[in-house]
């Protein structure tokens, strides 16, 4: 396992505010060997925690052109039959998974094909389970045709704790499946939009992981 690039920076900033903390500590009270030891403790435990947010683990991920996987690492929360009203102008099979804090934050393309559609929307950062943090989160819509002729569409939304998305990918470029197509730092939600006739292979409750777990089915 590795650290993913989206965390250097962050981690850098964390193991100098943590320098600074035990420095100050030192310096003030240096013969309070409680406050010491406290301090140490919590700067490694702050270390670790922010450290696992970024957290890089190696997938050995099988491509299939007929299988859609999934796009992150967390549990399915919705399966409905919605409107897409963004791209599709239609109705589709959302499924949705709720990235915690304590998941791997990569996200995955569930297919191999062209981007046809990207679209970054800023916005608000309301709670990744709220009905509107779909349409009203900052967020990315990515649309994806496949060889066979067949597109999905994908959407990266922040949430309370996830104020940046990162994503690697523009209208026109090809990706691999299983590939990174983005990263949402300290968790959130990502919704897919499948065609109504795919096969789902999840359920509600379900835990996934992003490249590994098939989300459905062409047919």
């Amino acid at each position: 396992m590795t650290i993913h690039k989206e965390g250097y920076t962050s981690l850098a900033i964390v193991a100098l505010v943590i320098f600074v903390a035990n420095a100050l500590v030192h310096y003030f009270i240096p013969d309070a060997t409680w406050a010491v030891w406290l301090t140490y403790i919590l700067s490694f435990l702050l270390f670790v925690t922010i450290l696992q947010f970024f957290r890089n683990p190696r997938r050995r991920i099988t491509t299939d052109e007929n299988l859609i996987l999934c796009p992150a690492d967390g549990k399915v929360v919705v399966i409905e039959e919605v409107e897409e009203t963004e791209y599709f102008q239609d109705r589709r099979i959302q499924v949705s998974i709720f990235m915690s804090p304590i998941n791997v934050h990569i996200n995955r393309n569930p297919v191999s094909g062209t981007v046809t559609f990207f679209r970054y929307h800023p916005g608000k950062y309301l709670v990744a389970w709220h009905p509107k943090s779909s349409t009203l989160n900052e967020r990315t819509t990515i649309a994806v045709q496949t060889g066979q002729g067949k597109e999905i569409l994908f959407r990266q939304i922040a949430g309370a704790m996830a104020r940046r998305i990162v994503w690697y990918v523009e209208e026109g470029a090809s990706v691999q499946q299983g590939a990174e197509f983005g990263f949402i730092k300290f968790g959130s939600r990502v919704d897919v939009f499948l065609p109504l006739d795919a096969k789902v292979d999840v359920k509600i409750g379900d835990k996934v992981s992003g490249g590994l777990t098939v989300l459905g089915r062409f047919q």
